[in-house]
């Protein structure tokens, strides 16, 4: 039973600066110690959203009110890097984003992320900060990831180009992003091959 196809994802957007931003500052190891990724949003870049003395809450992209209702994170080069927990995805999905735009992702984290159905296309610098530039402007603009036809376009009249590996680009579209489904939808081919491989 395939699951719901990712054609596309369309909401707000936020732009978080930097390069290079690993899975540790996505979510800190110390809120891993959970049994289910239940509320693991609320820890989604914890340790550069909140003071770490005061508690108070820091000038973070994801505090600005203007962003609250974004579901579309738009980020840098080797977005995810480090180390390879899937908590990191599994928390920015709880947070409420369904899709990621960059310029380069580690590929463990992308991997990770095609799995939770939250396409991540990789985009050029120059539109990177098109977009960027486009959503500081007005927070208000729809921004909308075609995975489809790899682009990514605005309610503003801005429109681009993405890529994306074939490989997640057919699984997402055609409703085969979770490997664990597969797994579930194939259990009477796994097991008759099991019968043939162990002649039983």
């Amino acid at each position: 039973m395939a699951l719901e196809p990712v054609l596309k994802v369309s909401g707000r957007a936020v732009f978080i600066p930097g390069a290079d931003i690993d899975t540790d500052r996505i979510i800190p190891a110390r809120f891993m110690k959970c049994v289910t990724f239940d509320g693991l949003g609320e820890y989604a870049f914890y340790d550069v959203r909140f003071n770490s003395e005061t508690g108070e809450k820091t000038n973070h992209p994801l505090n600005d009110p203007r962003f609250s209702d974004a579901s579309i994170l738009v980020a840098g080069v080797n977005f995810g890097c480090g180390s390879s927990r899937e908590h990191a995805p599994q928390s920015l999905r709880k947070y409420g984003f369904n899709g990621v735009i960059a310029e380069s992702f580690a590929e463990i984290f992308f991997g990770n992320s095609t799995t939770l159905a939250m396409p991540c296309v990789i985009a050029t610098a120059a539109d990177v900060v098109k977009l960027r530039d486009a959503i500081e402007a007005d927070p208000t603009t729809e921004v909308t990831i075609d995975v489809e036809k790899l682009q990514v376009h605005t309610s503003g009249g801005l429109e681009f180009s993405v890529t994306m590996p074939d490989s997640a680009r057919d699984a997402l579209i055609s409703g085969r992003w979770d490997p664990i489904q597969e797994l579930l939808d194939n259990d009477a081919a796994i097991n008759a091959r099991a019968r043939e491989l162990y002649n039983v």
